[in-house]
């Protein structure tokens, strides 16, 4: 069997056993990745910064027995310093070049991981597509005239291509979940303060934002978690320390659990026929690990969730762009993209008063989201309301290209304090994913399951969300159905090497 082959088949856990065994180096695995990434990148565009030379370079001297030796990643264009390597955060803003690594790029080093690019990211990881004026419009490996999802559309893109089998992700909104359910992959949203993001940051988004990956198989999104979870001594908040190993709580039977099924839409958008069909085959797997499922009515949560979490995304917006303009010494609003420019006025208009007001409301509906799911050990919501959408049928057309363009050039951005308008706006962010903030403002643990492939032949994902700071039952659930399941052994049907 090819060194191709392997890559594309096997998850990181797997890849790292044939290492330790010295069945294949770590030089092999990294060229070809490497050699895939050349001959795919022109269909999936999920390249940010090729890396090639250092991956060959840290591949040729790397420790054979680390836990992953050899194995290939790629780290995500946004929010992790790689010392050297420019952070263009899917801009045209001139990039930002650290002299550092991240506690968390210096983790994956230590494991064995050797990073072979940077992935493509919408700009600033505002949209759940990842398509950008400064990089173009990621592709998905199961049909390239989809997407990815977003904002971690390129590192989706390279794992579910077989590139890579793990890549960095992150979450401020959905970010890690939403590109896990486009491409049939697995993608945990940790709890708040599992995973450090020091020291470029101590937290991101009010706290919104959370780090990870996404990955072939629960076992890899566990052992990863192990061994890049534990604080540092920059980190200022941390979730409750694991009973157990988050390994051995994936590879473990989770017991009879009480499971929760969520199908309210937040927003009162359209969903489809498949998204339910989805949820129902989660249901269904649940069902099959002999747990309780029944239904739980979360209607609660609705427009005014979503109409303050956008107040906060916002005003983290502008506050970016004032620290980009104090980097540079100058404004960066022209050179951003018409969308994040009215994002960012939008979030200058909202008042220390209103945001903490915003904040205080957010708080109260996630205390109430907590204690009525308190007693389910994991509650099965979808991702997204639609099958992966067309490339582009995110991008503003017509009427709403013409608001767009009248809130940026007349700068209406102060109709943006109206409930209506700024429903509007929302709608149309929204209208594929109506769930996926919620578990950001909560801080709850939520994973994405493949657990649902469209008759067009598209995966379709949903999430399983745990408590606070219970990824262990979370993942020995996942665990679990992906035994039942057998998606593991799915692939997209895209350059299947011999």
């Amino acid at each position: 069997m090819s060194v191709e082959r392997l890559l594309w088949q096997e998850d990181a856990t797997g890849l790292a056993r044939l290492v330790n065994r010295g069945e294949v180096t770590p030089l092999e695995l990294v060229e070809a990745a490497i050699g895939r990434a050349e001959r795919t990148n022109g269909e999936i565009n999920a390249v940010a910064e090729p890396l090639y030379d250092q991956a060959r370079r840290q591949a040729a001297a790397l420790d054979r027995a680390l836990p992953f030796a050899g194995v290939p990643t790629a780290l995500k264009d946004l929010g992790l310093a790689v010392a050297g390597v420019p952070t263009h955060s899917g801009s045209r803003v001139p990039p930002f070049v650290p002299d550092f690594d991240s506690v968390l790029t210096a983790r994956y080093r230590a494991a064995g991981l050797v990073p072979i690019a940077t992935s493509t990211t919408p700009e600033a990881g505002l949209r759940l597509v990842t398509e950008s004026r400064a990089f173009g419009a990621t592709r998905n490996p199961w049909n390239t005239g989809h997407t990815t999802g977003g904002s971690s559309g390129g590192a989706a893109a390279l794992v579910a291509a077989g590139v890579v089998p793990v890549a960095h992700a992150s979450d401020g909104g959905g970010s890690i979940r939403v590109p896990a359910a486009c491409t049939g992959l697995v993608g945990l949203k940790p709890s708040r303060g599992r995973v450090p993001l020091t020291p470029l940051e101590s937290e991101a988004w009010f706290g919104l934002t959370v780090q990870h990956a996404v990955t072939r198989s629960v076992r890899d999104c566990a052992a990863l978690l192990d061994l890049v979870s534990p604080p540092d001594a920059l980190t200022p908040y941390v979730a409750r320390p694991p009973r157990e190993s988050f390994a051995a709580a994936a590879a473990r039977e989770p017991g009879r659990l009480r499971i929760g099924v969520s199908r309210t839409s937040p927003l009162g958008l359209p969903v489809s026929a498949e998204t339910m069909q989805a949820l129902d085959s989660a249901a269904d797997l649940a069902r099959a690990g002999g747990h309780a499922v029944e239904e739980v009515d979360l209607a609660f949560v609705g427009r005014d969730f979503m109409a303050d979490f956008a107040r906060l995304v916002a005003a983290a917006t502008a506050g970016a762009m004032r620290l980009e303009a104090a980097r540079l010494g100058r404004s960066v609003l022209g050179e951003l993209e018409r969308a994040t420019r009215v994002m960012a006025r939008f979030g200058e208009l909202v008042s220390g008063g209103a945001l903490t007001a915003a904040q205080g409301r957010l708080n109260a509906l996630s205390r109430r989201i907590l204690s009525e799911t308190a007693g389910y050990d994991a509650v099965l919501v979808p991702l997204l309301a639609h099958p992966p959408v067309a490339v582009g049928a995110m991008q503003a057309s017509g009427v709403d290209a013409a608001v767009e363009d009248m809130l940026d050039r007349l700068r209406l951005t102060p109709l943006l304090r109206f409930e209506r308008f700024l429903g509007q706006l929302m709608d149309k962010s929204l209208w594929f994913t109506h769930w996926s903030p919620v578990q950001n403002v909560t801080g709850q643990p939520a994973i994405a399951l493949p657990v649902h492939v469209t008759e067009a032949g598209l995966p379709l994902g949903v999430q399983a969300v745990g408590r606070l700071g219970d990824e262990e039952t979370l993942l020995s659930l996942a665990g679990q159905m992906e035994r039942l399941s057998g998606w593991t052994s799915r692939r997209a049907p895209f350059h299947v090497p011999e």
